[in-house]
């Protein structure tokens, strides 16, 4: 009995690959390796022994160390910026530099600046008011840039150099050779803007009562990036990527007015000097409470101090060690609050800086949002390094090392919709978040925008949810479905430099979110994805990673291959559209079917010798009832074959199931994804399976599979809790689902 059964199965199988090869005789054209499941070792850097194949940095990674010394000034009747810095290079390349390149972002609100000249114009109205009409036709273009009075030597001679927009080559004497150090200095002062009429991601806002309040940043020249492998960062500043940047030790002085209250990044050397004593005693208490705000300035105080203006000054003094950047802020109109919160047994200061207007918004959710946001970012990465992280009110939303600023206003009478609350919250945990991207791991913004705002943005959707699990981050899969699925021309693939993608913000921000938390949730899960990530960032804590260094960390700590999917979710804009092609029903029979008749005949067999042998399959017509149809008890050679097996393998063998179901899904989209399907069965009872990604290697546009199951299947719903992104959800089901459009609806409710 077997012998025979095995020896049909045999010929057939034979028979199958001699026909195969009389169908490919006839020559075709040769092709390349376009499957989704390739490699990715053509678009990936080649390891080496600076960058390695695991993701890792090699033996021979290095980077540069710039220190700064700075001295600044505020005017707050001009609104300028006074400053002068002592810049320590460290040449720990193995590279000899002819010359060094210095950022000065602020050329770009300069008088001659080309940003402007960049953007296309055009008039949006036919007619417009007198305030639109003077703001687009007749204001003066706002003189912001740099005033460079001298860059000198360290012993005070004068030091060559020339500026290029955005940029300054600082001309050496000599070659700096490796491990060498050069000192330089730089003096400068320009005027700050207003950000909110000039806009911009540092300035001062202007209020009714005569004060400002002024977040200060990208206030001096700073270094550019040297990497031994891709040279000088020194691409231009337009506006919009943001920078790449040396860590360092900043030893930083600011002079602002007396009444001022200033917070900046770094440690405060002079607190004592700077604090009333009442303002000491709440702050140190501050310092020892980890469950509610403590305030060091109140409303009230705040309010007072607005109505005076002191015509002396004070100097803050801080230090910082190994940060990337510098920013501050400060005004007289500043209400301050404070907490401690415990990462891993050491304190950190969770602070917050708003004005009036910022309340009762800021002091309900401020500091309570930089708390969680340290915690959760900490539990998925590193403990956090720093000694504060600070939250300052202002229209915006930017981010430096240790202090952010945010947006978020109640209207006057300080009422506030739940919309503005949730956006204030959740700018807030994106701002913090990026303490950790890309303060820390410290990727290229002018390059690769989506490694730090995207990774950001992730981790951010992660920390508002437990913040409030009900919270709508905007960051899920299914938020970034009419994105995906929009116009094609107006798209472009994440791994694009940021100065020309098409539509920034979801391609920068919420397209790789949504990557992340679907890889996170539904491909890799939770305990794998975590311990690679956290590999990742503790990897490259204080170092310039590259995208490669990113994907290859992530299977390397998880065994997995990804490599299908970073090239579909990051080198293209193809999108998710998996769906139900067909399902076909089948019964058990002893009687040969037509399509038995076909093969047999096509391989000269005779069925007759096989009788009582073989299980046949029929297909259940839709509306006719199956005839002769066998169950698998019936067939007594069945059972003798499972009667004779083996005890150990007799417990392996399942009941035989008495329903069968070919379902062949289509995918018309161009990216591969698991296959997640909800089975409804006749008794209302639900069922889910999981097909990986890899059921797509061999055919790219559709694949089946066999149910057999005890009960009838009465329904199919691929990705039922819309975790893919799936821009067409209405191929999804089967039986298909009719959606009645609105006319129907309307007839329908005319006919009640």
């Amino acid at each position: 009995m077997k012998k025979h059964t095995y020896l049909f199965l045999s010929l057939v199988f034979l028979f199958s690959g001699v026909f195969a090869q009389e169908q490919t005789k006839e020559k075709q054209q040769g092709h390349t390796d376009q499957n989704k499941f390739r490699q990715m070792k053509d678009v990936l850097a080649t390891p080496n022994e600076t960058r390695t194949a695991s993701g890792a940095p090699g033996h021979a990674y290095t980077q540069q160390k710039v220190d700064y010394v700075m001295n600044l000034r505020l005017d707050e009747n001009k609104s300028q910026i006074f400053g002068d810095e002592k810049i320590t290079y460290h040449n720990n390349s193995r590279d000899h530099l002819e010359y060094l390149w210095v950022q000065l972002d602020q050329n770009m609100r300069a008088r001659d600046s080309k940003t402007p000249d960049a953007n296309s114009e055009s008039f949006n109205a036919a007619f417009n008011g007198p305030q639109t009409f003077a703001k687009n036709n007749l204001k003066k273009r706002f003189d912001g840039g740099f005033n460079i009075e001298y860059v000198k030597n360290e012993d005070g001679s004068d030091l060559s150099y020339m500026v290029n927009r955005t940029m300054m080559r600082i001309n050496l004497p000599k070659p700096l050779a490796p491990g060498e150090v050069f000192k330089f200095q730089i003096k400068w002062w320009y005027n700050v803007n207003n950000h909110i009429i000039e806009g911009g991601r540092s300035g001062y806002e202007a209020f009714p009562d005569g004060n400002n309040t002024y977040v200060i940043a990208q206030f001096y020249p700073r270094m550019c990036v040297y990497d031994n492998v891709e040279g000088w960062q020194n691409m231009q500043f337009w506006g919009r990527s943001e920078f790449a940047l040396e860590f360092g030790d900043f030893d930083v002085k600011i002079t602002v007015p007396a009444d001022h209250m200033l917070e900046a990044t770094g440690v405060l050397q002079n607190r004592k000097e700077c604090f009333s004593k009442e303002q000491m005693k709440r702050y140190n208490k501050a310092t020892k409470t980890f469950d509610n705000p403590v305030f060091i300035i109140t409303q009230e105080e705040a309010e007072k101090a607005e109505t005076e203006r002191s015509t002396k000054q004070k100097t803050w003094h801080f230090k910082a060690e190994n940060v990337r950047d510098y920013a501050f802020a400060t005004s007289r109109k500043f209400i301050y609050d404070a907490m401690a919160v415990d990462i891993n047994g050491r304190s950190v200061m969770a602070i917050s800086l708003y004005s009036k207007e910022g309340n009762p918004l800021w002091e309900e959710h401020s500091t309570r949002v930089v708390a969680n946001t340290l915690e959760e970012y900490s539990k998925l990465t590193f403990d956090y390094p720093y000694n504060k992280a600070i939250s300052v009110h202002a229209q915006m939303g930017m981010e430096y090392p240790m202090i952010c600023f945010n947006y978020g206003r109640p209207q006057p009478d300080g009422t506030y919709s739940e919309r503005l609350k949730r956006g204030m919250i959740g700018v807030i945990t994106h701002e913090v978040g990026h303490n950790f991207f890309p303060m820390i791991v410290n990727s290229d913004e002018r390059q690769w925008t989506w490694m730090d705002e995207g990774l950001n943005s992730f981790v951010e959707t992660l920390a508002e949810l437990d913040y409030d699990p009900n919270f709508i981050t905007g960051n899920l899969p299914k938020d970034i479905v009419p994105y995906m699925g929009g116009d094609q021309s107006n798209i472009s693939p994440i791994m694009s430099q940021g100065d020309y993608v098409y539509q920034f913000g979801p391609n920068a921000y919420t397209k790789p979110a949504a990557a992340l938390y679907l890889l996170r949730q539904t491909i890799m899960g939770p305990e794998l994805f975590d311990y690679a990530f956290r590999t990742y960032s503790q990897r490259w804590m204080f170092k310039h990673p590259t995208p490669a260094d990113f994907f290859r960390t992530m299977e390397d700590a998880s065994a997995m291959d990804l490599d299908w999917f970073w090239r579909g979710w990051f080198y293209t804009t193809d999108y998710t559209d998996i769906g139900v092609k067909g399902v076909k029903q089948y019964y058990l029979t002893d009687q040969p079917t037509e399509a038995a008749k076909e093969t047999a005949k096509r391989y000269n067999m005779n069925l007759d010798d096989y009788k009582d042998r073989l299980v046949y399959y029929a297909e259940v017509e839709e509306g006719v009832e199956p005839t002769n149809a066998k169950k698998a008890s019936d067939f007594k050679f069945l059972n003798d074959f499972l009667e004779n097996l083996p005890e150990d393998m007799k417990s392996q063998v399942k009941e035989a199931p008495n329903y069968f179901y070919e379902v062949t899904f289509e995918k018309p989209g161009g990216l591969v994804m698991p296959i997640i399907l909800e089975i409804t069965y006749e008794d209302g009872t639900k069922e889910r399976k999981t097909f990986p990604a890899q059921i797509w290697r061999y055919n790219d546009n559709e694949v089946s599979k066999v149910f057999r199951t005890d009960k009838a299947i009465t329904g199919l719903m691929v990705d039922p809790d819309l975790e893919t992104a799936d821009v067409d959800t209405s191929n999804n089901s089967w039986p298909k689902k009719v959606e009645a459009n609105k006319f129907d609806e309307f007839k329908q409710k005319v006919k009640g």
